[in-house]
């Protein structure tokens, strides 16, 4: 008899199959009994029919508690009435392990609670679900980069230095030196770029920020592409294929995840390329029409504006050419004006805010030693950061899109804390 997942119960219509597997939940009305199961690749119910089983067989199924482990061989059957379109007729159950007082129950429990059991409460349905999308969007950031030329280089998560010049940090020491943690593999990756042309990256950050919005992590992933010999413009073309791209992919091969979690994918149909931008200078005088009469020319966004920018489209938008003051030393400025730079933020519709920051690179040395210096930053840690404009320097550029934040926009999660594994918050490193 052969062994198999649920994932691979329609190709095996009619056979008897035998599958390893959890007690999710489980209901009864007299000689038949609902056993809702879960192996990890999806969830499928099993109809246990007094009549057609052993004695034994039948009163462990109305023995076994929540999360006990088994072996559960019967016949697989369509079910049109279930959203996986299949069930399995058991006939022979055998625990493998029993479990007793499961402590998330199909009630209400809070998010302190859950959070606490984030182990156990990752079994859960929704739960699931957001990790298979969020794997579909690592699969599909691959197979795009990939078809695109691009090679995966993997920069260091200690560093000498901060790549965005702020102190939101996690300083470590390095032997008898100084670290931290790594906030961004941007210079890292520009590096890499002049050896390789066109690179991406997708690993661990960190960032020291005291915030507790449903936006923000403490460690969160990024995918970091950089790219030689393409400017600005070009830049946001690639963006905005990448980002259809992954939104289709998770569309095509997760809609039994994206309908668990009630997501209206109508939204996510219309995430075709290419995407509309504003300005920053245009953003502005939309927020003011808005009344959002406190946001001045040369303040950052928060996430209010960012949202009400995003509602003006039903596409994400790019905001563009922001001033030189709220961005970081790397930027390059704008052909024609010298207060902004040749930047964009991608902000995500229905309140998800910023999922991608990009600009074109600075590329000529002397600009940008004097930006080092503008930003007090130490020229020594950026020495080599500067040798890559003194030896056959190249316009480039690059982006970086936080995976979390993109796994809840797709979704339609309230919380980042939801999309990632086991969340690091500003109160909590448990479990």
């Amino acid at each position: 008899m052969e062994k198999i997942t649920i994932q691979d119960m329609p190709k095996h219509v009619g056979e008897t199959v035998k599958i390893g597997a959890w007690l999710a939940n489980k209901r009864s009305s007299g000689k038949i009994a609902f056993l809702q199961l879960r192996d990890g690749s999806g969830f499928v119910q099993g109809v246990v029919v007094k009549a057609n089983v052993s004695e034994e067989t039948f009163a462990t199924a109305k023995s076994i508690h929540q999360e006990t482990s088994l072996y559960i061989t019967g016949e697989v059957t369509e079910d049109t009435r279930s959203s996986f379109g299949y069930e399995l007729q058991v006939k022979e159950i055998e625990v493998i392990a029993e479990s007793h007082d499961y402590p998330i129950t199909p009630k209400e429990h809070g998010v302190e609670f859950l959070m606490d059991h984030r182990h156990l409460w990752l079994r859960s349905k929704k739960q699931h679900a957001n990790m298979k999308v969020r794997n579909e969007i690592i699969r599909a950031t691959y197979e795009f980069f990939n078809n695109n030329g691009f090679a995966k280089v993997d920069p260091p998560i200690l560093t000498g230095s901060a790549p965005e010049g702020t102190s939101e940090l996690f300083h470590t020491k390095y032997f008898d030196q100084d670290a931290y943690l790594s906030q961004s593999g941007q210079l890292y990756m520009e590096a890499a770029a002049m050896a390789l042309g066109k690179v991406f990256s997708f690993g661990p950050t960190f960032r020291a920020e005291k915030s507790k919005t449903r936006r923000h992590l403490i460690e969160f992933w990024m995918i970091e592409p950089e790219m030689a010999f393409v400017e600005h413009d070009e830049s946001l073309e690639i963006q905005e294929q990448y980002v259809s791209y992954i939104v289709q992919s998770v569309l095509k091969k997760c809609k039994l995840e994206l309908e668990i979690l009630g997501r209206d994918t109508s939204k996510l149909e219309k995430v075709q390329a290419p995407f509309p931008r504003i300005s920053y200078d245009d953003a502005i005088d939309l927020l003011h029409e808005k009344g959002f009469d406190d946001i001045q020319w040369g303040d950052d966004f928060g996430a209010p504006h960012e949202t009400a920018i995003a509602e003006h489209f039903d596409k994400p938008v790019f905001i563009t050419c922001y001033p030189v003051g709220i961005k970081p030393f790397y930027m390059q400025p704008h052909p024609d004006r010298d207060d902004v730079v040749l930047c964009a933020d991608l902000i995500a519709p229905e309140g998800y805010g910023e999922i991608i920051g990009g600009s074109e690179r600075i590329w000529d040395y002397d600009l940008m030693k004097k930006r080092i210096a503008d930003y007090g930053l130490d020229e020594e840690a950026y020495a080599w950061y500067l040798d890559l404009r003194k030896y056959g320097s190249v316009p480039h550029s690059g982006f970086g899109l936080g995976l979390e934040r993109t796994v809840a926009w797709i979704t339609g999660a309230e919380h980042v804390r939801e999309t990632i594994p086991f969340p690091r918050l500003l109160n909590r490193i448990y479990p």
